[in-house]
């Protein structure tokens, strides 16, 4: 089968001029190094011809050239608050079939306002929350410590040790830096002070499933910083060569906790309609109740155990390979458009 592959390269790597303006050059850490893409590739080079196809300059055409029975899709896009959907919209209008969430589920999720509202509307619990657009706001209806973060970014984007605010004075300050900084919305949501995890998702429909938690243990970072998986701690603090022991998996959970946490996973991922798999992160409250924080239907893929990626690790857990769970994730996708 001929399978293409889209994908957003960092930057500094290629060695080419990045596109993105100075304030939205921090998205790179959405996007993939080569080592990633290449893993990607060799692990589907096992069964299928593959095609790598990057997301950038005309793909359109390129696509429309290229019309490969099936893209398994990675590409995170670069700009505006509807960017992950931009490589799956072109290949809807192409109809080619193409891995993971469609357009309008990827741009939910990365609103994390507008996943939140719905989650709510439909009973499950997240943490309560504004969203600030201007300066000069004013509201006193949630409780600190607050937790302030971009409205439309992942990868710990904009969330910095400091985005935990106590006060007033603090909240305000954060929010007005991420206005002049990413020149778009705050999230400004009251902080859940228990216990935090992520679980990973396979499948659709009645076959979908959870993989074996994985707890963020905030005990293994720094003296003195808070208990949150910031920009520092997932990009400066962790690293490949001196990796944080940050992660536990399975996560130590009574059965009643981690039936409520697979639950509530699964309920989020069938609501927000995500397809084939998907990354949902979910953190306890002071009672140790689960509330789902926000869903990632583009999860990360980092190949090397050492770098501390969620997904893969959920994965290993499971008895997957690296190669075993991109193909699984192929032939998931394939099984719903009915390519045999």
């Amino acid at each position: 089968m001929r399978v293409g592959l889209t994908y957003n390269q960092k930057c500094e790597e290629t060695g080419e001029d990045s596109e993105l303006p100075s304030s939205r050059a921090e998205i790179q850490a959405e996007w993939d190094s080569w080592e990633t893409i290449a893993a990607v590739i060799a692990a589907l080079e096992g069964r299928h011809h593959v095609i790598p196809i990057e997301a950038s300059g005309d793909i359109y055409h390129r696509l429309q050239d290229a019309r490969p029975d099936i893209i398994f899709n990675m590409a995170e896009g670069a700009f505006g608050p509807c960017r992950e959907g931009h490589v799956p919209s072109i290949l809807e209008y192409l109809n080619i079939p193409y891995t993971a969430s469609d357009p309008l589920t990827l741009n939910i999720c990365l609103d994390k306002s507008r996943a939140k509202e719905i989650l709510a509307y439909n009973g499950l619990p997240t943490a309560r929350f504004r969203v600030v657009t201007e300066k000069g706001f004013s509201f006193n209806s949630l409780h600190y410590p607050m937790l302030v973060k971009p409205l439309y970014e992942g990868s710990s984007i904009g969330i910095r040790d400091d985005s935990l605010v106590r006060t007033r004075r603090e909240m305000r300050d954060k929010v007005n830096w991420i206005l002049d900084c990413y020149h778009e919305p705050a999230l400004v949501e009251e902080f859940l002070a228990g216990r935090e995890f992520t679980v990973a998702i396979l499948g659709n429909g009645s076959e979908a499933r959870t993989l074996p938690i994985v707890e963020i243990k905030f005990d293994s970072l720094p003296a003195g910083v808070n208990p949150i998986y910031s920009y520092e701690a997932k990009w400066i603090w962790d690293q490949s060569c001196n990796p944080l022991q940050i992660f536990e998996c399975p996560a130590q959970l009574t059965s009643d906790l981690q039936s409520e946490i697979e639950r509530l996973c699964l309920a989020a991922y069938r609501i927000l309609r995500c397809r084939d798999w998907c990354r949902i992160d979910v953190r306890l409250d002071s009672m140790g109740r689960p509330h789902i924080l926000e869903l990632n239907p583009l999860p990360g893929i980092l190949p090397k155990p050492e770098d501390n990626s969620c997904f893969p690790k959920a994965a290993r857990a499971a008895g997957y390979s690296y190669n075993q769970l991109i193909n699984a994730v192929l032939d998931i996708a394939c099984r719903r458009y009915g390519i045999t």
